[in-house]
């Protein structure tokens, strides 16, 4: 039995996790140290693992998991190959993650203080939301670096 609630706020995050696998490919293929591709791409295959927990989650509800992205995540890529284009370099990439981080982990927040949720989706929410909370800590630390380092 899917509960239509459940399915449908894990198919929300679902979708924003797709956007943000996107979005690190995308700046992994456009960052110019080293350094920060290997974040990206790091960060991209434990999104995944988040991406396939919560598909996982969307299954046992009788849910059938989004694969796609959103118009809105594909829009901030093209902000953030604007921002490189126009020579903004790493810095610019790292200012479009941070502020794609910020997003995702309001919409983690969001449901996580949803009390309609059930208690084995929350469950794989909370788990999901680890990388999501760990990703954003460090994209934070990242810009506020460099930012420092001006």
């Amino acid at each position: 039995m899917s509960d239509n609630h459940d399915v449908s706020k894990l198919d929300d995050l679902i979708i924003t996790l797709i956007d943000s696998i996107k979005g690190y490919e995308n700046s992994a293929e456009k960052a110019e140290a080293a350094r920060y591709k290997g974040f990206f791409e790091e960060m991209a295959q434990d999104r995944r693992s988040a991406l396939t927990l919560l598909q996982e989650a969307s299954r046992a509800q009788g849910g059938t998991p989004a694969d796609y992205g959103s118009a809105a995540g594909t829009l901030h890529r093209r902000v953030e190959d604007l921002r490189v284009a126009l020579g903004g370099g790493d810095k610019a990439i790292i200012k479009e993650v941070e502020r794609g981080e910020d997003y995702l982990k309001e919409e983690f927040e969001r449901v996580l203080n949803d009390e309609r949720m059930s208690p084995a989706v929350m469950s794989a929410v909370r788990e999901a939301y680890e990388s999501v909370r760990r990703g954003h800590d460090e994209a934070s630390d990242l810009k506020h670096r460099l930012e420092t380092a001006d």
